[in-house]
């Protein structure tokens, strides 16, 4: 039994090539076209009265009919053409009844006689046979259809049993414990089957799945891992990704890591997301599981009762463990500082979880959205469910008007990344701060932390900086120039053997590294991220642009939209108490060390062969200039860039220490350029806005320039 209060299923009742970065790892199959065994069923569409269409398990025993060896390996997409044969077997052998009819009426239509009708359903369903979903090292993710090359059912299972083959090679280390998979989900469409079918693939392998709660943020899967001391975690979740997708999430335990790669990759990664060369490994499993009608799956209506032990289902208990980590940060609302906030879940799962952190740290004057508060996997109120894109805060900033709210905290829909917005200075309205302001601001107060020195924005009068505008200016350019001469700025700060460290993705701020230049700490870059950032040794705080913060990495190793926005608003409340604001704190570190501003520029496309050509371009023929200013610096990722790993990207760097990285986004077709100007402060705080407007009249230089070049 789990020591986190679970009960068992009897208790509780049923429940291509690698990328550079492993970010899409994928493997051989076999040829599917000379396969013997490969014989199809002869009958029309079996829509119905199939042995595994209900939840998994059919015998007594909790296994599903068939074991390994006993029927025809199904194939996951078509090898020379459209096969319906192929597809006739798909849907013989998936468990979905619906998803069954789906392909169906898709393969009926399709040998209809030719016309617009039959066209689209034989284009849909080359696209839906062109492959199997790839797993990487972001998992799965795809929209939430019948076929091998989307998100359902029988996807997942094949990619539970690939997973348990890998932990059941990864946790052989003499110890009588079963392997262990904590299992989480979010509430979009499929998130509970889809966690239900891991834990009956898991425990049938004779694993032990520690199932969470339903509808819970991402945080607190990868909290979980840890804290459980599990082998595995499993996120069922597409975060902000459009309603039609839903994802599959995989991080690693100790056990595993040390079998990979022994103490050190375990000390290293334990509770994170995979990485290199456990994604290609675990896909490797998952491309030899013959059938889902060959993948033993527990029935726990039926299963005996030795098996249903390993089937534990978690209770509260796990909420309340992640919430006392998260006070022990020990940050609490001053006193003298009150704020009145308001939230929104964007309809997601984040908001109890959100409001419990903050009551505990003393936040009374709580307003959630409610329009978004309760799951919802339409999203009906918002375009994207992503608090980054346009409108998405529209309904949140309307209740913050009514209420005269101080602060905003928006999460994403699993709540691992979380947005602020804050009163204009100018009386115009909201201001929503980007992602790297964001994580400026809580790097700085975790430098203030770190180094233990005095907080100037408590200090009476702590308007302006101390620095002088030329100490700032000097800094500014320090850091600009010292990426120019020794890459991204990696060993950026005064080096020890040993300490804490705070580190961002590469494609984020350099805005952080002259914050730990300016408290004596090491700064590190990482590749883009969480997998990577949470790996950096000594990490003790790290973000990237995309409104993801680690603020408690011994804890949860991995972005943290609830811990991030306590500590955000916590500072808020210490900085009202001083006489001071958020926008007041970023004037004060602009002064001291110049003005880091960001820009995006990301290119949603449906032709998804325009990103690789877009790349390719790139590659070919850089710009010349950013700004005005000559490139003086094009480095390709994708050999590596000082003692990163090799990467997807390009990045070029101008005289002026202006820098544009572009790269293809992980787990979205967009093709993403991340633009920064460098400008020096003079004068003092007084001295910000002028150097604001410089380097914001360049990134429009460079965002036209960028956009004529790439053409899309």
């Amino acid at each position: 039994m789990a020591a986190e209060s679970g009960r068992s299923a009897e208790q509780a009742g049923t429940g291509g090539g690698a990328r550079p970065d492993g970010e899409r790892a994928e493997v051989e199959h076999p040829d599917e076209s000379t396969d013997p065994e490969a014989a199809h069923p002869t009958s029309e569409f079996p829509n119905t009265a199939q042995p595994n269409s209900a939840h998994p398990g059919a015998h007594s025993g909790g296994t599903a009919v068939g074991s390994p060896g006993t029927a025809p390996r199904v194939h996951a997409g078509f090898t020379s053409g459209f096969d319906p044969e192929v597809v006739r077997a798909w849907i013989a052998d998936d468990p979905d009844p619906a998803a069954r009819t789906e392909l169906g009426d898709l393969l009926r239509t399709a040998l209809e006689e030719p016309g617009e009708a039959s066209a689209a359903a034989l284009s849909e369903l080359s696209d839906r046979f062109s492959g199997p979903l790839e797993f990487g090292t972001a998992g799965l993710r795809g929209e939430v259809a019948a076929g091998p090359h989307r998100m359902n059912r029988a996807v997942v299972i094949r990619a539970a049993a690939g997973l348990s083959a890998f932990l059941q090679e990864h946790t052989q280390d003499g110890s009588a414990a079963p392997f262990s998979v904590v299992i989480g989900c979010d509430a979009r469409r499929g998130s509970a089957d889809f966690a239900h079918d891991t834990a009956a693939v898991v425990t049938a392998a004779g694993g032990r799945a520690l199932l969470l709660p339903p509808q819970l943020p991402t945080p607190l899967t990868a909290f979980a891992v840890q804290h459980l001391s599990a082998d595995a975690g499993v996120m069922v979740t597409a975060s902000h990704n459009p309603p039609r997708d839903n994802g599959y999430k995989v991080y690693l335990g100790a056990r595993p890591l040390r079998a990979l790669g022994g103490d050190a990759e375990a000390a290293a990664g334990a509770g994170a997301q995979i990485v290199p060369p456990a994604d290609a490994l675990i896909a490797a499993r998952i491309a030899a599981v013959p059938s889902v009608g060959q993948t033993p799956r527990t029935d726990p209506a039926s299963a005996d009762p030795a098996v249903l032990e390993r089937w534990v289902q978690l209770d509260e208990t796990i909420v309340e463990s992640y919430l006392e980590s998260v006070a022990g940060l020990g940050v609490r609302a001053h006193p003298s500082g009150p704020l009145r906030i308001v939230t929104t879940a964007l309809h997601g799962v984040g908001a109890s979880t959100l409001a419990r952190a903050l009551d505990r740290a003393g936040f009374s004057d709580v307003h959630p959205t409610l329009s978004q508060a309760e799951p919802d996997p339409d999203f009906p109120t918002v375009a994207f469910p992503n608090p980054e894109e346009d409108g998405a805060l529209d309904e949140v900033v309307a209740v913050a008007e009514r209420v005269g709210a101080d602060l905003i905290i928006a999460n994403d829909p699993d709540a691992d990344r979380f947005s602020a917005a804050i009163p204009s200075p100018d009386g115009s309205g909201w201001y929503q701060l980007s992602g790297d302001e964001v994580g400026l601001l809580l790097g700085e107060a975790a430098a203030l932390r770190l180094s233990r020195g005095p907080d100037p924005s408590r200090e009476p009068g702590t308007g302006a900086s101390a620095s002088t505008g030329s100490e700032a200016g000097v800094r500014a350019r320090q850091t600009a120039n010292a990426e120019q001469t020794a890459g991204t700025g990696q060993n950026t700060g005064q080096e020890t053997a040993a300490g804490p460290v705070i580190a961002n993705s590469i494609v984020s701020s350099r805005g952080l590294a002259a914050v730990a230049a300016h408290h004596g700490l090491t700064h590190r870059n990482s590749l883009t991220g969480f997998k990577w950032i949470s790996r950096v040794p000594g990490l003790a705080y790290g973000y990237e642009e995309a409104l993801g913060y680690c603020v408690d990495p011994a804890h949860v190793r991995d972005k943290d939209g609830i811990s991030a926005a306590l500590l955000f608003a916590a500072r808020a409340s210490q900085l009202r108490a001083g006489g001071s604001s958020i926008a007041a704190e970023l004037r004060r570190i602009r002064a001291r060390d110049g003005v880091f501003r960001t820009r995006p520029l990301t290119f949603r496309l449906e032709d998804t062969s325009l990103i690789a050509a877009g790349m390719t371009a790139l590659r070919a023929a850089p710009p010349a200039e950013l700004g005005g200013s000559p490139v003086v610096t094009v480095a390709d990722l994708v050999h590596g860039w000082e003692d990163l790993a090799p990467t997807d990207g390009m990045l070029l760097l101008s005289a002026a220490g202006d820098r544009v990285i572009v790269r293809p986004s992980g787990t979205e077709p967009k093709l993403k350029c991340y633009l920064e100007a460098v400008e020096p402060v003079t004068g003092g705080t007084s001295g910000v806005d002028a150097a604001w407007e410089s380097a914001g009249h360049r990134l429009t230089g460079i965002t036209g320039e960028l956009r004529a070049f790439f053409r899309l």
